[in-house]
C-alpha cells in the first residue's frame, strides 16, 4: 500500500506529497532503494505510458518530473550512502546547427524517470561534444535529436566521429526527431530510432539492460 500510494503521488504530479511519504517511510525504515524501485520509478514509467497514449500531455508530464525530484531529494542521501546503484549515464543533445530542445527536453524528464543519469548537451551539439561525453564522462549512451532535415547528416558524422577515435563500441547510439526514420539510423549505423520520448526510454532500457545496475 505504501508504495502504491508513493506511485500514485507521482502519477498525480504531487510533490509535497511525494515528499512527505519518502519522509514518512524512510522514517519507518523502507529502504530509499524500495522506494525508488518499487514507488517513484514505475510512477514516472506509468507517466511516460500515460503521455505516449496520449492522457497525459507535457504539463502532466513536466508536474510528474517535479513529484519525482523532490523525492529523490529525501532519498538521495540514503542511495549515497549505500552505495548499492548507479545510473546508466546517457547524453542526449540537439546536433550541431539545430536550435530545437522541447523533444530533447521530455526525453530527458523521462529517461531520469526510467533511471538513467541524463547529461544534458544542449542544442547545437558538435560530434567532438558527443565523444568526449562518452571519452570523459562515462556517458555509456547518447541520443541525438535533429529537428531539421538539413541537421541530419551530423547524425553520421557524430558516428564517424566515434569509429575515427575507436570508441563506437563502448557506446549505444539513439536517434530521433521529425524528420529522421528507422531507415535513416539503419543508414547510419545508429543502434536505434524512437519516434517519441517513452519509446526513447524503452529503447534505451532494451539497448543498456537498464536504467540501474547494481555496483560490481
Amino acid at each position: 500500500m505504501m508504495f502504491q500510494e508513493l506511485f500514485q503521488a507521482v502519477v498525480n504530479g504531487n510533490a509535497a506529497q511525494v515528499k512527505s511519504l519518502c519522509k514518512q517511510n524512510i522514517a519507518g525504515g523502507i529502504s530509499a532503494n524500495e522506494l525508488l524501485a518499487q514507488g517513484l520509478l514505475p510512477g514516472m514509467e506509468e507517466v511516460g505510458r500515460l503521455f505516449k497514449e496520449g492522457e497525459y500531455f507535457l504539463p502532466h508530464v513536466i508536474m510528474a518530473a517535479k513529484a519525482m525530484e523532490a523525492g529523490m531529494e529525501m532519498l538521495r542521501p540514503e542511495l549515497a550512502a549505500s552505495d548499492t546503484r548507479r545510473s546508466v549515464k546517457i547524453a542526449l543533445g540537439t546536433v550541431q546547427g539545430d536550435l530545437h530542445d522541447i523533444g530533447k527536453n521530455l526525453v530527458g524528464i523521462l529517461m531520469t524517470g526510467g533511471g538513467f543519469e541524463v547529461v544534458d548537451l544542449g542544442r547545437d551539439v558538435p560530434p567532438d561534444r558527443f565523444v568526449d561525453a562518452v571519452q570523459n564522462q562515462g556517458v555509456r549512451a547518447i541520443g541525438m535529436s535533429a529537428l531539421l532535415t538539413t541537421t541530419m547528416p551530423v547524425m553520421a558524422k557524430t558516428i564517424q566521429a566515434f569509429n575515427e577515435k575507436g570508441l563506437r563500441d563502448r557506446v549505444k547510439i539513439l536517434v530521433g526527431g521529425a524528420p529522421v526514420s528507422q531507415r535513416y539510423a539503419d543508414e547510419i549505423g545508429a543502434d536505434g530510432f524512437a519516434s517519441d520520448a517513452p519509446s526513447a526510454v524503452e529503447l534505451a532500457k532494451r539497448l543498456c539492460g537498464t536504467g540501474i545496475l547494481p555496483v560490481s
